[in-house]
C-alpha cells in the first residue's frame, strides 16, 4: 500500500539522474563541436554551462515556474480559509505548511512546486478556489501535499528547466550558424538536429516522472482526508471544464493536477497525465471499499 512517503527516496534519486543525464547531454555537444571547431574552449564552457544551469535549477526552478506562470502569493489573511484547509492537511501529514501562490485564471487547477517540503508551494487557479466546494478543494490540495510528501515536486520542477533549456539551446544553435562557411553550416546543421529531437527529449524526460507519480497522490490524498469522493468530484469538474490556463505550456503542463492544455487530440503514449476518468473510477472504488 503506497503511503505519502513511500517514493521520496526514488524520486531523489530519479532528480540525480535527471541532472546527470542532462549534463552528460551538454558536455557530448560541446565535446563534438570542440572537435569539429577545434576549440577546446567550447568544451569548457559547455560544462560550465551544465554544472551552473543544474546547480541553478536545483536552487531556483521554483521561482521560475512561478514567474512563468504568473502566480503570485496570496496571505494568510487575504486567503484564510483554504490556509486552514492547508495547515490542517500539513500537520495530518507531518509536513510544514506550504506556502499558497494564486494564479488569475477562470480555469480550474492546481500544481505543487518547491526544491523540498520546506520550501514546498500549492499553486491553485482562481477559477478552482471560486467554483469548487471546500471538500473538492481539500481534496486537491490534499494531492498536491502528497506530491511535496514524496518529493515529486523538486523532479517536476527541474525538468520544466531542463526542457526549456534544451529547446533555447537547440534555436541559438539554429539560428547562430545562419553563415556559410563551414563552421556555421555545422552549428546550423547541429542545431536543426537538436530543434528536431528537443520535443522528444522534452517529452521522455516529463514521461521519466511517471504518469503513476498522480495516482499515487491521489490515494496518499484519500488517506490525508478518509474522503475520495471530495477529490473525485473535484478531477471531475476540473475534466470537464473547458478553459486551458493560459499562462501554462508544454513546458509546465506535467506539474498540473490535469492537462492544463486542454489538447483533444493525443496519443495516450504521450499524455503527461493519466486518463482523468480512470482515476476518477479509482477514487470511487476506494469509496465503496
Amino acid at each position: 500500500m503506497a503511503t505519502l512517503y513511500t517514493h521520496q527516496s526514488k524520486n531523489i534519486t530519479k532528480t540525480w539522474l535527471l541532472m546527470t543525464a542532462f549534463f552528460g547531454l551538454i558536455i557530448a555537444i560541446g565535446f563534438v563541436m570542440s572537435v569539429i571547431f577545434d576549440n577546446g574552449g567550447i568544451l569548457i564552457f559547455a560544462a560550465l554551462f551544465a554544472i551552473g544551469t543544474s546547480m541553478w535549477s536545483y536552487w531556483f526552478s521554483d521561482k521560475m515556474v512561478l514567474k512563468m506562470t504568473n502566480a503570485k502569493e496570496i496571505s494568510r489573511e487575504n486567503l484564510k480559509d483554504v490556509y486552514e484547509i492547508v495547515d490542517n492537511l500539513a500537520i495530518t501529514a507531518g509536513l510544514p505548511t506550504p506556502r499558497i501562490y494564486v494564479i488569475d485564471d477562470r480555469a480550474l487547477n492546481a500544481f505543487a512546486t518547491g526544491r523540498n517540503p520546506e520550501h514546498g508551494v500549492i499553486v491553485f487557479t482562481r477559477g478552482l478556489l471560486e467554483r469548487l466546494n471546500e471538500e473538492e478543494i481539500r481534496g486537491v490540495a490534499a494531492h498536491e501535499m502528497s506530491h511535496i510528501g514524496n518529493r515529486d515536486i523538486l523532479i517536476g520542477t527541474v525538468a520544466v528547466i531542463f526542457t526549456s533549456m534544451i529547446a533555447i539551446a537547440s534555436r541559438f544553435m539554429f539560428f547562430s550558424g545562419g553563415s556559410r562557411d563551414r563552421g556555421g553550416l555545422i552549428m546550423m546543421i547541429v542545431g536543426l538536429a537538436l530543434l528536431i529531437i528537443a520535443p522528444l527529449i522534452a517529452t521522455m524526460l516529463k514521461l521519466a516522472i511517471s504518469r503513476k507519480r498522480e495516482f499515487l497522490a491521489d490515494a496518499s490524498a484519500v488517506m490525508l482526508t478518509r474522503y475520495p469522493e471530495g477529490l473525485a468530484s473535484a478531477l471531475e469538474k476540473i475534466s470537464t471544464d473547458a478553459r486551458p490556463v493560459t499562462t501554462a505550456s508544454n513546458a509546465t503542463a506535467h506539474l498540473f493536477i490535469a492537462n492544463p492544455l486542454k489538447q483533444k487530440k493525443i496519443t495516450k503514449m504521450f499524455m503527461t497525465h493519466p486518463p482523468v476518468e480512470e482515476r476518477i473510477a479509482r477514487l470511487r472504488e476506494m469509496d465503496e471499499g
